[in-house]
């Protein structure tokens, strides 16, 4: 586990995530200060994956919670599973005094229950209701919670590593936000973007990967857009670029295989719009205005 010598800099990143220098300070205040760390950011910018590195580069096992506009912060904790208890019941397939065998773990109540300290992801807050994020931090903050079935009482003997993803779907309560370390990611720059496919397609040739970022960057100024290709579409694309042996002359004039990039019919219509006007994709950086400048 990489420390600094006063303890704060235990998050480095990991060679399967690029994170910015700005993201690296975020996760490391929040472990140091033990505050859920919030994490906003553009689909496909890396919020939910950055915890399993978050886990890898702190060798911690970790859990997940994917909210729904059904949770409930007691389901994090447990859950009494009264349809299997009345099942066995009927059918006599279980030891139904045993209440203990029906109380299923949420995955709070799991990291609260470790003898080690886990990283514990909770997917996309802005999901469930309004009372949701207050609820959560309640039972964030004592650590501890009763299970009335069982009068039996969880105290956890380490705090997690707890990181929040939110897509902006609903505003999260003022007294919620108070209370973590808040990181929005930016979409990645050029330089930094090509670290990321690196990552993911080491032995890229150079012009191909010009080609690829000019038109993908190119696409994402487009004002008609009503979803901008992210970073995960951007891997997909080269992968289908590579699987079909396109060379960086194949995609100077036109953009292929542009399913893998645009997934709404009102953008792909755009695109041959833009086209059908006689406009062209750029093949060069200058093209793409002051910006861009390599």
């Amino acid at each position: 586990m990489p420390t600094s010598k006063n303890g704060f800099k235990q998050f480095t990143g990991t060679p399967g995530y690029i994170a910015s220098g700005p993201l690296v300070d975020a996760v490391n205040c929040a472990i140091a200060l033990e505050r859920p760390l919030l994490l906003k950011g553009e689909p496909g910018t890396g919020k939910t994956v950055l915890a399993r590195h978050v886990a890898e580069g702190l060798g911690m096992p970790m859990l997940s919670w994917h909210i729904k506009s059904t949770s409930k912060a007691v389901d994090g904790l447990y859950v009494y599973d009264t349809v299997q208890r009345l099942n066995d019941s009927r059918f006599g397939t279980g030891d139904v005094a045993d209440i203990r065998r029906y109380i299923k773990l949420g995955p709070l109540g799991q990291a609260f229950a470790a003898r080690e300290r886990h990283v514990l992801l909770i997917d996309e807050i802005d999901k469930a209701d309004l009372e949701f994020p207050n609820d959560l931090l309640r039972e964030l903050d004592e650590m501890r919670f009763g299970i009335f079935e069982t009068s039996e009482e969880v105290v956890a003997a380490h705090r997690p590593v707890v990181m929040i993803t939110s897509n902006n779907e609903k505003e999260l309560p003022d007294a919620f936000l108070r209370r973590c370390i808040f990181h929005y990611i930016e979409f990645p720059d050029v330089a930094l973007m090509r670290k990321i496919v690196a990552v993911h397609h080491p032995h890229l040739e150079a012009k191909l990967l010009d080609q690829v970022l000019i038109k993908f960057y190119w696409l994402r100024e487009q004002s008609e857009l009503r979803k901008k290709p992210s970073t995960s579409e951007l891997v997909d694309w080269i992968s289908a670029l590579l699987r079909a042996g396109l060379s960086p002359a194949d995609l100077e004039a036109h953009i292929p295989f542009v399913g893998t990039l645009l997934k709404k019919e009102q953008d792909v219509d755009a695109l041959q719009r833009h086209g059908g006007r006689g406009g062209r994709v750029p093949a060069r950086w200058a093209d793409l205005g002051p910006r861009y400048q390599q």
